[in-house]
């Protein structure tokens, strides 16, 4: 599994904001349901709350793909 850069801007990004902007998640609805179904892990644990705050250094792991959060 190759890992992956978000960059946003701020001091912090929800977990379900940053899975529609990078595009695992095609509607917040959709992010809703995969996070309440434990199908996310941030900085390799399983998370279940949708608006988890994420931070420079954290790693997101959806469906075969991993991020690291940058912000900026």
């Amino acid at each position: 599994m190759s890992e992956r850069i978000i960059k946003a801007t701020g001091e912090f990004i929800k977990l379900q904001d940053l899975l529609k902007l990078s595009g695992l998640c095609e509607t917040g609805g959709h992010a809703k349901l995969v996070v309440q179904n434990g199908e996310v892990k941030v900085n390799s644990q399983i998370c279940t709350m949708r608006g988890k705050k994420l931070r420079t250094g954290d790693t997101v792991e959806y469906n075969g793909e991993k991020f690291k959060v940058i912000m900026t």
